[in-house]
């Protein structure tokens, strides 16, 4: 039976700080041993050598060993998904996923927040931007939908997941076990993980049907509303964290999604924060949120026609700054601006994540 969760943001003031979390579990607002996930922005250049990922990632998982029981293989299992980068006005932060403490909160009616972590099958080298990835994807999804106690995929309104990326490394692993890779060019090989994740997910949820190799980071009119997928190098096979609404749980809070159309879509935020529950006024304001909303969180992409509401835009033209950087500079600010708080987490490279040029939104609400 699926137990109620607990959902907080905490600030995130150097490169290793986990002072948030430690505090959450110091005022027995959750349990070390009941976190079930973290989702948080760091501040490095959020490219495949941004090592900040790492180091945030050992900051969380100390304080997990040392305030809990967990063993040292239990406490590397937790899935803790880093995405890298906090241009312009975004802040460092992490969301944390836990467990409520036994008794805490009576059981409801009321659709109320949900959460399942599964690790997916090693993802291969050659399997990244293909459909064997794909697969094993939508079967970690269909575990963490289980996990989570979640059985329609409608439930469903926000599907994290960490994939591994190429380096030299593994692209030459591959080659010496006689298999070719999708892509050489490491970066793009982020763009290219994300994306087949993305499929993955939106085959587990019923949004596709199984796409063809020849479709996988091509056929822009694939794509998951509920998606949001991050990869790095840390780590060989998918973490996942699916969250969704259920009934006869209980628990403070909720979470809805929707899309943004393009980057300046401010509509699409309110859309989401509308659709976990919040009754705001035909034109809201950040004041209209009254401290309900926990956390918003964006994939966001460069709209690959190079225009914006008919606008010619350059940054996919830019050599000297890459477009990931500009996107998520500029959706940043958009989403800052409706929020009224710059602690957002928006993540670039999000082809088949929402429709081109745009990207998913999910948004989490204290309901009470």
């Amino acid at each position: 039976m699926p137990r109620p969760i607990e959902v907080h943001k905490v600030a995130i003031e150097s490169v290793t700080d986990a002072s948030g979390l430690a505090k959450l579990i110091d005022d027995g607002v959750f349990a070390a041993d009941d976190v079930l996930a973290v989702i948080g922005k760091t501040e490095g250049n959020g490219g495949v050598n941004d090592y900040t990922r790492i180091l945030a990632d050992r900051a969380f998982r100390e304080v997990l060993a040392a305030k809990g029981n967990r063993s040292e293989a239990s406490v590397q299992e937790v899935p803790l998904v880093w995405s890298g980068g906090t241009d312009g006005v975004i802040s460092p932060h992490a969301t944390v996923f836990a467990y409520a403490p036994v008794g805490r909160y009576e059981p409801t009616d009321e659709p109320r927040v949900v959460v399942g972590v599964a690790m997916s099958e090693p993802i291969r080298p050659e399997d990244i931007g293909r459909p064997a990835m794909v697969e094993k994807v939508a079967d970690g999804v269909r575990a963490a939908m289980k996990a989570a106690g979640i059985t329609d995929p409608a439930d469903v309104h926000y599907v994290q997941t960490k994939t591994p990326l190429l380096v030299l490394e593994t692209v030459n692993d591959a080659k010496a076990r006689g298999f070719d890779v999708w892509t050489e060019d490491t970066l793009k090989s982020m763009d290219v993980s994300n994306s087949t994740t993305a499929l993955g997910i939106a085959v587990a949820l019923d949004e596709i049907s199984m796409p063809s190799a020849e479709q996988i980071h091509r056929d822009l009119s694939l794509y998951s509303s509920v998606a949001s997928c991050s990869s790095g190098v840390e780590l060989d096979r998918a973490q996942i964290v699916v969250v969704g609404n259920a009934r006869g749980v209980g628990g403070r809070y909720r979470i809805g999604h929707s899309v943004m159309k393009d980057a300046l879509d401010a509509d699409g935020v309110w859309a989401a924060i509308r659709s976990a529950g919040l009754d705001l006024p035909e034109r809201p304001h950040s004041d209209d949120l009254d401290g309900r909303l926990v956390n918003v969180f964006l994939k966001c992409e460069a709209d690959p026609t190079g225009r914006v509401r008919g606008r010619r835009t350059v940054m996919l033209d830019d050599s000297d700054v890459h477009w990931h950087r500009q996107i998520k500079a500029t959706v940043g600010g958009v989403t800052a601006a409706v929020t009224g708080d710059p602690a957002v987490f928006v993540s670039v490279a999000a082809v088949h994540q929402g429709p081109s040029g745009g990207g998913p939104v999910a948004a989490i609400v204290a309901a009470d």
